[in-house]
């Protein structure tokens, strides 16, 4: 039986939409009109018709949280005996979302066709990655797929807790410097003009301090708009040239260079590449394979090109960690853990150990430049609010002096 996904009118005449099993689209309209419904359209459950109707039944991309259920959820069927297809089946009856019922029903139905857990999940490779593809087939050929499927739900939970932390850590240094900008602005641009004009009036040379400020005002007043649009072309003509690969690599080089940013994204990286690694070869997926694929978990070109130099190196018959250190692109402490890691043959513990220190590191220096930060952009509005109120001031001390 396969999945179809449907619209189809009520006795209201009111949409109704979901997901149903059948053996053809034909069997699929009868079993509608038996619920007494009229079949609009009935197509295949496809990862191709989601992204050609993305707003058809929601969007057809797992969410890390819903995957990570998913896969936990599997896992825990399989372990307990289940076959896979029945294990997806009660998935898919448990299920009340349609975004993960669809794939869970086209997962099923390829299963009973006779392809393995890890061939039907290419169907949705939005949803399901190359490196969870991965994982899945090396657990069905070791017949591990159960703990194969925890550790994979472990693994999508981990990376999505360390992204909310990034997030988090930084959402409150821009929320303050936006704040801090728009009432700079917003004073420069309606504060000062209108009271600066009262002095203007009654005569008299105006201080230095408040001729710039007026002068400031007035060109923020007249072109903002021109200056936030040459900034909008300014970011979009850096995004295209980014877009090329021997740019955008230059650009994450010099980054990786800056003192304190470069410390924190290199530790990100490292932290992410770890902890893929450590998944995939707990999964027991060949560690040339699994370098292959953690190429694409780093997000910095320099990290993600040391890393594939150093899989030629191991290809060659050099140690990981050597050949990682040889790129000069990682840090120490990863470097001594992943070495001991190879010496005790608990590389993956170590790996997973390495992960976990970077990812302190990270939650450590985010903390600390969240501290230095917060403080930096109160005292930047504060200087600029000082600045105001003295070009403010200074006319009403003169005109006093002038009536004395």
């Amino acid at each position: 039986m396969a999945a179809f996904e449907y619209q189809a009118l009520d006795a209201e005449g009111r949409t109704q939409k979901g997901v149903l099993e059948a053996d053809t689209a034909r069997s699929a309209r009868s079993a509608l009109r038996e619920r007494g419904l009229t079949p609009l359209e009935v197509e295949p459950v496809a990862e191709r018709s989601i992204a050609a109707n993305p707003l058809a039944m929601g969007t057809g991309r797992l969410r890390n949280s819903e995957l990570a259920l998913l896969l936990r959820e599997l896992a825990t069927m399989v372990d307990a005996g289940l076959p896979v297809d029945e294990a997806l089946g009660a998935l898919a009856d448990q299920s009340q979302k349609p975004r993960v019922m669809r794939p869970v029903l086209a997962l099923r139905a390829r299963v009973r066709e006779g392809a393995t857990l890890a061939e039907a999940m290419a169907v949705f490779p939005e949803s399901f990655p190359e490196l969870v593809r991965s994982a899945v087939a090396a657990g069905e050929h070791s017949g591990q797929l159960g703990p194969s499927l925890m550790r994979l739900a472990d693994y999508t939970e981990r990376r999505a807790d360390f992204a909310r932390q990034l997030v988090a850590a930084l959402a409150y240094p821009v929320l303050l410097s936006c704040v801090a900008v728009i009432i700079v602005i917003g004073l420069l641009t309606y504060v000062v003009p209108q009271v600066v004009h009262v002095f203007e009036n009654l005569g008299g040379r105006l201080p230095l301090l408040t001729r710039v400020l007026i002068v400031f005002a007035a060109l923020l007043k007249s072109y903002g708009l021109v200056a936030l649009a040459l900034l909008a072309v300014a970011a979009v003509g850096a995004r295209a040239a980014l877009a090329r690969p021997e740019l955008r690599s230059r650009w994450h080089a010099l980054m990786l260079r800056l003192p304190v940013l470069g410390r924190l994204l290199r530790a990100t990286d490292t932290a992410r590449v770890t902890r893929t690694l450590s998944m995939l070869a707990s999964s027991g997926v060949p560690l040339l394979d699994a370098l292959k694929l953690a190429v694409k978990s780093a997000r910095m070109l320099p990290m993600s090109e040391a890393l594939a130099r150093a899989a030629l190196r191991v290809r060659e018959g050099q140690s990981f960690a050597r050949a990682l250190a040889d790129t000069g692109q990682f840090p120490p402490v990863a470097l001594r853990l992943i070495g001991s890691g190879e010496k005790s043959g608990r590389l993956e513990q170590m790996l997973d150990a390495a992960a976990e220190h970077e990812s302190r590191e990270v939650e450590a220096r985010l903390s600390a430049l969240g501290a230095i930060v917060g403080p930096l952009v109160i005292l930047f509005v504060g200087g600029m609010v000082l600045l105001i109120v003295l070009a403010i001031l200074l006319p009403i001390f003169q005109m006093n002096s002038m009536i004395r």
